[in-house]
């Protein structure tokens, strides 16, 4: 029988074949049939690849975002407190001091909001002022674009754009460290009495924010002022943990404050995000469902061929276990081949998108973004899913190819 098929020659089977026989012997498709093996593989390529490219797009969507909205740890846990508008009340120290008293407060950095002068050399100009603790940005979870956030040990202020550009400067590095005169104007509640209070000294700057969006505005620590503001409009309340914020924010909307967290957003914005990551998914998921098909279909075409080799193989002393075994590697083989190629081809494509987004948005003068991002469990779970799904398309053929003996097989052939 040897002679009759070369492909067989030498071969004698005893015993039961290992697993470097059946690999073996699976991978004669590449020297038989390379081309269709090669389209069966592409194809599984391509179904994965796409679903690695979309499942990418949205957990780099939902990265991007929710980096955007936390900075820290701290601002996750902070709630911002603060009267409606229309009740015309303001946050008073004592109010400061209920705050700190309750049970699941950490920390708090309240905010003063006065109108202000900024002036250098021989320019000056009419700003706003918010009048903040050095505990400011790490509560709020935001920090300036360029330079850096003030600090107790490094003392200073940050300025939006448009407030430099009142001073005649660039919105550059070049501008951190430039000293200004700054003048805050405290008002009374009922704004019938004015202070006008003044920095003992000339103020670095410390930090730019190049929002559009935001106004002429300075932002002050108040350690630099040598008094205190009269009273505050809002104030970040720091929980204990994460356990605890839901019974702080109801303790304070309780004493009437509204209340708004960054928690609240980020929940928003991760339930929006999954939906789109399991849109996306669902579309690439298709695509690897019709890729499966063009699997099975080779698988089953393989089979109809090799109905005579498998009857020589019968013959020579190889059991059910070995023929099935034999279709399930070879399976398991081509599907694990396309989950590589689809890991290479999905990954590869974001990367490329990733390094086209960020060089157009340096172009425009923007930040270099990551809008594709791959975490590594993914790319774990697609690599088991195409031996999985090798291993559906192979269990029909190698259920077949168990059944036949050894004059079916010769007969049919």
């Amino acid at each position: 029988m040897s002679d009759t098929n070369p492909a067989f020659a030498g071969l004698k089977i005893t015993n039961r074949l290992g697993f470097v026989d059946l690999l073996k012997l699976s991978l004669r498709v590449f020297r038989t049939k390379l081309l269709r093996t090669l389209l069966t593989i592409f194809g599984m390529s391509v179904g994965i690849g796409t679903v690695l490219f979309l499942v990418s797009l949205g957990y780099g969507l939902q990265y991007l975002l929710i980096g955007r909205l936390v900075t820290s740890e701290d601002s996750l846990i902070t709630l911002e407190a603060l009267y409606p508008p229309e009740t015309g009340r303001t946050i008073s120290l004592a109010d400061l001091e209920v705050i700190k008293s309750i049970p699941e407060t950490a920390e708090i950095s309240p905010v003063a909001e006065f109108p202000g002068e900024i002036s250098r050399e021989e320019l000056s100009g009419l700003v706003f002022t918010d009048i903040v603790e050095n505990n400011y940005f790490r509560l709020a979870g935001t920090k300036p674009d360029l330079g850096f956030p003030f600090t107790e040990a490094k003392p200073g202020f940050v300025a939006t754009a448009q407030a430099l550009e009142l001073m005649n400067l660039p919105v550059a590095n070049s501008s951190i460290g430039q000293k200004f005169d700054l003048t805050v104007s405290y008002q009374s509640d009922e704004a019938t009495d004015i202070t006008e209070i003044s920095v003992p000294q000339s103020t670095p700057l410390t930090g730019i924010m190049t929002d559009d969006t935001l106004t002429l505005k300075l932002l002050i620590p108040s350690t630099l002022l040598p008094q205190k503001p009269p009273f505050y409009t809002r104030v970040l309340v720091k929980a204990n943990d994460i356990n605890v914020v839901e019974k702080l924010r109801d303790q304070l909307i309780d004493k009437g404050y509204f209340i708004s967290a960054k928690i609240d957003l980020v929940n928003q914005a991760r339930n929006i995000l999954r939906a789109i990551t399991i849109t996306l998914g669902v579309f690439g998921i298709t695509a690897l469902f019709v890729a499966a098909i063009g699997m099975f279909n080779t698988m089953i075409v393989g089979f109809l061929e090799r109905i005579y080799e498998v009857g020589i193989m019968k013959s020579l002393g190889a059991t059910d276990r070995d023929i099935r075994n034999l279709f399930l590697m070879e399976s398991s083989v081509l599907g694990f081949l396309g989950g590589l190629g689809g890991v290479i081809l999905g990954v590869g494509l974001g990367q490329l998108s990733n390094f086209g987004i960020s060089l157009l948005a340096r172009r425009l003068g923007g930040e270099a973004i990551q809008l594709f991002l791959t975490p590594a469990w993914f790319i774990g779970i697609i690599m088991v899913a195409s031996v999985f799904i090798g291993l559906i398309a192979g269990f029909w053929p190698a259920h077949k190819a168990t059944g036949l003996s050894p004059k079916e097989a010769f007969i049919r052939k």
